[in-house]
């Protein structure tokens, strides 16, 4: 069955109204029409529908179209993404916090030799390669693991 008649099922078979399911979603009674008369829902719809039916978004959505991951593989990549960028930007924050401090300490106690440059540079450098590898080239690295992993089940 697919997320239409499952979202109209679910909704008949409690008895609600298209607008009673509206206003327990937060969407539009417009939307909910829509998704009923076939077409595709977003994430945050798909979410606030299986959050009022108890259901897993999974169990709501669609099946994936050609080349399309599934729903659930979808949400989990995106949610290890915010991770990974949420940890990079602490450790962004931490590196200019920890920088800053020693560049003041190496100017009050040697400021003939400025040692704590080198010691920003370095922590620089590894911040901006694991900048890229995260903005920038994470899908092509992606791609690559996949492409070679299936190389080797081949052989």
């Amino acid at each position: 069955m697919n997320s239409t008649n499952q979202v109209k099922a679910l909704r008949l078979k409690r008895a609600w109204s298209q607008e009673q399911l509206a206003e327990m979603t937060d969407v539009s009674v417009r939307t909910i029409q829509r998704i009923e008369n076939g077409e595709r829902p977003s994430l945050e719809t798909l979410s606030a529908l299986a959050a009022v039916f108890e259901v897993s978004v999974a169990e709501l959505s669609v099946t994936p179209v050609d080349g399309e991951a599934p729903l659930d593989q979808r949400i989990s990549d995106a949610r290890q993404q915010v991770e990974q960028e949420s940890h990079f930007w602490r450790a962004v924050l931490t590196a200019v916090v920890v920088c800053a401090l020693l560049y003041v300490l190496n100017r009050m106690t040697g400021p003939g030799y400025l040692w704590s440059l080198w010691v920003m540079a370095i922590w620089g450098t590894l911040l901006v390669i694991r900048g890229l590898r995260l903005f920038m080239f994470a899908g092509a690295i992606e791609r690559w693991k996949k492409t070679r992993l299936q190389r080797l089940l081949r052989k």
